[in-house]
């Protein structure tokens, strides 16, 4: 009963995955969002990311605040290379990291945990520092930094096309592809417009923890790749209490599935 449960979660995660891309007027993550009992909610960020990245999460993390949904706040700074390498989730926070993570084909990855609630308990978002070259536009490296914070919130992608959008959830590398623009704070403005009965993004209250499983993701399971795009992939997996992981992945440059254009 209980695999067949956690395996209902993942293939109706699938289901709704696909749906989402297929909704042009939303960019909307399948309504992923951190439950709340306020109309805003300040989300707690640890800072594992070394100097050479201080500026970029730094930038995100202001432009990202200024929704009138959110508020991100820096709570505590951890980036050695084990704690950057292993970018460990905590309950009812978000960490971001930068690493040499190897070459996995992935330039970004944004993690978030779903609690047996269906909300977003805790979140991690990666960049690939094995992928240098690609970084050293700075362009791209707000670019990416600003994504993957981003599907933390429960933002998907603007366009799958590789066009430009003006802002940082589409796949474009174009200069004016850097930051969130109106549509994604209108967009987060829908996705928090109601209130739950609790607060997942607080230590104390968040329901499930991260796996203890080592896999490409760091601390959790990948699971099973669930969507397959020209520049993107979703996988999920159980968390084994309850919840589970969704894993959006920006593929690095080399590494697109050009045959799904």
């Amino acid at each position: 009963m209980k695999f067949n449960r956690l395996a209902t979660a993942i293939a109706a995660a699938a289901i709704t995955c696909t749906a989402s891309f297929t909704a042009s007027a939303s960019h909307s993550w399948n309504n992923y969002h951190w439950a709340r009992t306020t109309s805003s909610f300040n989300l707690q960020v640890i800072d594992s990311v070394s100097s050479s990245w201080e500026d970029e999460l730094n930038r995100s993390l202001g432009e990202w605040s200024q929704s009138s949904k959110l508020d991100l706040t820096v709570t505590s700074y951890s980036n050695s290379s084990t704690t950057r390498r292993n970018c460990s989730a905590v309950s009812g926070k978000i960490r971001v990291c930068n690493y040499t993570y190897g070459n996995t084909g992935w330039l970004g990855l944004a993690s978030i945990n779903l609690d047996s609630l269906g909300h977003i308990s805790q979140g991690t978002a990666k960049m690939n520092d094995t992928y240098s070259s690609s970084f050293a536009s700075q362009d791209e490296r707000w670019h990416v930094m600003c994504q993957e914070v981003g599907h933390l919130f429960g933002l998907d992608h603007t366009s799958t096309d590789g066009s430009s959008q003006g802002t940082c959830m589409d796949y474009s590398q174009s200069s004016s592809s850097t930051a969130p623009n109106q549509h994604d704070y209108d967009e987060l403005a829908t996705i928090y417009s109601h209130l739950d009965s609790y607060k997942s993004a607080s230590a104390i209250s968040a329901l499930t923890l991260p796996s203890a499983d080592k896999a490409m993701a760091g601390n959790v399971p990948m699971g099973v790749r669930i969507r397959r795009g020209v520049f993107d992939e979703v996988w999920a997996a159980p968390d084994g209490k309850g919840g589970v992981w969704i894993h959006h992945v920006l593929l690095a440059p080399g590494f697109e599935h050009a045959d799904a254009l």
